[in-house]
């Protein structure tokens, strides 16, 4: 089963012959997409600090990640982020702008809740927060509209996903915004983690339907490689504008590109699956006494 969850300012682009980081404009679109990939993948409104922020930050657990040197790292302790992955959701957001006030928002693969964290600031006060993951997550203060829930959203059914949002009495009845950190258990085959990664991600577009509101939007995490191009068309089906994003808080090693999806059109995407066919299977290097004829 697949494992789910994973600055504050203008942020690089994927270069189109590298998917590198530059600092031109941050966006990709289809073309240069197409340009990038043939690499597969080898990985695993700016705000002000106020008193708000410290009740859904507090204390940072003791399993944060590796490399004690790293600059994201030592920001997300410093400022009480679960994870040093806030930033990346923040520099996308300051780019795209779908965090909005009051918003609703589902976080798929959550854990250990750093986007979380990211999106109440930003939806607050009258947003709701859901968060799932297949790890148990660490509670919030109750002063945030943070629901948890522990499960696989291939199988938590969305009356469950919606019910934080209905309960609400707001008048809103479905998210305005579906993210999506969730990356494989990779195997060390980039080609198989490329293409679980872009099963993930169809899994997501494939719920939309039942649980974004028409003209909402999707940031989605997914490996580059050879389906990333196709991914991307099929979005193109049914959001009004996608395009691929590199955060400066992605490793320089990670293939991992988060897609953005704005003007969602529930009725368009009624034909993706979900399914991704599998990869083609390798042939095995020819050993001594190996003919080719």
């Amino acid at each position: 089963q697949p494992a789910q969850g994973g600055m504050d300012a203008a942020g690089p682009r994927a270069d189109a012959e590298t998917g590198t980081d530059t600092d031109t404009d941050a966006d990709t679109d289809a073309g240069t997409d197409a340009a990038t990939a043939t690499h597969a993948a080898t990985a695993t409104h700016a705000d002000t600090a106020t008193d708000a922020d410290a009740v859904i930050r507090g204390t940072v657990p003791p399993t944060m990640p590796r490399d004690l040197h790293d600059h994201y790292f030592r920001e997300a302790k410093r400022e009480g982020y679960r994870s040093r992955a806030a930033y990346k959701l923040k520099e996308i957001d300051d780019r795209k702008k779908v965090l909005r006030r009051n918003a609703n928002v589902l976080d798929a693969g959550a854990a250990p809740g750093s986007w979380l964290q990211v999106a109440w600031e930003r939806v607050r006060p009258g947003g709701v927060v859901v968060g799932i993951d297949l790890q148990a997550i660490t509670p919030f203060p109750p002063d945030a509209a943070i629901h948890l829930i522990e499960g696989d959203l291939a199988e938590v059914p969305d009356d469950v996903l919606l019910a934080p949002v209905r309960d609400r009495d707001s008048g809103k009845t479905r998210f305005d915004v579906i993210l999506s950190d969730m990356a494989p258990a990779t195997s060390g085959d980039q080609t198989i983690d490329h293409h679980q990664s872009v099963r993930l991600a169809r899994l997501v577009i494939e719920r939309a339907p039942g649980l974004l509101t028409g003209g909402g939007a999707v940031i989605i995490k997914v490996f580059e490689g050879e389906a990333y191009p196709e991914l991307l068309g099929e979005m193109r089906t049914c959001f009004k504008q996608v395009k691929g994003f590199k955060p400066k808080a992605s490793r320089s090693i990670s293939r991992e590109m988060y897609v953005i999806g704005t003007g969602f059109d529930p009725s368009a995407a009624a034909h993706l699956t979900g399914d991704t066919p599998p990869p083609p299977p390798r042939r095995p290097k020819p050993g001594p006494g190996w003919s080719n004829g």
